[in-house]
């Protein structure tokens, strides 16, 4: 009677486990999350102390494959846009240009219909006053304030073994190299790191290039992208708009001067751009010569796919030897409005 009685919960315990199991899988988001109206997805937003905000996008929950790795990216906003502009929407008359220029959800989505490997959560975070710099300026600690923000924006993600791409455009750069700051290496979970005209702040007093090479040397699977334009003589109402020292043309050399001394570069040029690449093209350099001496700040991420371009280099779904460029290849996978938050988050 007691065996019986032993195998009759240990059918029902399993019962209960299988069941909850299906409901747990059924449920089309996480908790937190709502669902958004395009494109099968899941969102959430957070706000982080002190004066940061951000979204969370993620698959909904049945598009979630539970075998594949899953990545996380996180895209700190360019200066002057918000969380909403950076990730995009259709233009329609009327609506502020910022949300057509860089299309970061929409280049996203088109990631992810290429790479079926991974599961991909796209993060997005604006820093208060529109500024990382500033932000930062603000908050002296801040190495140790953002360590902290990437460590609590992934406990909100209820998937194991997070890979981590830190990934910026402009401004927000300054939220990369502030993660930089916080320890003397990089932590493996990071995997990639690239900065879409945004690696200004680059020095060697922090000591950014050697915590790079070491973390580069850690693994083959590491990998560090750059693109960047000439941006020297660029003119904006009779103006430079860089210093005689700054903008992210000097900064890319500043930065192969120095993995110069410990790594060997080759060099290539394809159109107007000259890529420079070592370590078996773990580390990739791309800069856009600018011959007809444009402003192409926003251009090279939005107009010419600049991080579909990044995120796929290195990968199976890399196409051979291709450049950024024109037109647009993401189109269909712009959402009609954008992101709203809700008045009870």
């Amino acid at each position: 009677m007691q065996s019986r009685l032993t195998c009759f919960i240990i059918v029902i315990a399993l019962f209960c486990t299988s069941f909850l199991q299906t409901v747990e899988a059924a449920q089309p988001v996480w908790p937190g999350f709502q669902t958004s109206p395009w494109f099968h997805e899941q969102i959430s937003y957070l706000q982080l102390e002190p004066e940061v905000r951000l979204i969370i996008v993620a698959p909904r929950s049945e598009r979630i494959v539970p075998e594949n790795p899953s990545r996380v990216i996180l895209f700190s906003t360019p200066n002057g846009s918000t969380i909403e502009q950076t990730l995009g929407c259709q233009q329609r008359e009327g609506r502020d240009w910022h949300f057509d220029i860089q299309h970061i959800a929409a280049q996203h989505r088109k990631w992810q219909t290429l790479n079926q490997r991974e599961n991909l959560i796209l993060v997005c975070l604006e820093a208060q006053g529109l500024s990382w710099p500033r932000w930062r300026a603000r908050h002296p600690d801040n190495p140790k304030l953002i360590r902290t923000m990437v460590h609590t924006i992934l406990e909100a993600i209820p998937l194991k073994g997070l890979q981590l791409t830190l990934a910026c455009h402009s401004g927000g750069g300054s939220f990369l190299w502030g993660f930089l700051n916080g320890s003397d290496a990089i932590p493996d979970q990071v995997d990639q790191f690239i900065f879409l005209d945004a690696n200004y702040s680059f020095s060697e007093k922090d000591q950014h290039g050697k915590k790079f090479l070491g973390w580069l040397k850690g693994s083959k699977r590491r990998r560090l992208v750059v693109l960047a334009y000439d941006d020297r003589n660029v003119l904006f109402r009779g103006k430079k708009v860089v210093s005689l020292t700054g903008g992210t043309y000097r900064a890319t050399h500043r930065m192969q001067d120095r993995f110069k001394q410990d790594l060997k570069f080759s060099e290539s040029s394809a159109g107007d751009f000259v890529t420079y690449a070592a370590l078996k093209d773990q580390v990739r350099l791309l800069i856009h010569l600018n011959p007809q001496n444009q402003i192409l700040h926003t251009r090279l991420v939005g107009e010419m796919n600049g991080y579909l371009y990044a995120v796929t280099l290195g990968t199976p779904e890399e196409k051979g030897n291709h450049l950024p460029g024109a037109p647009r290849a993401y189109t269909k996978w712009v959402q009609p409005e954008p992101f709203k938050q809700s008045e009870t988050e």
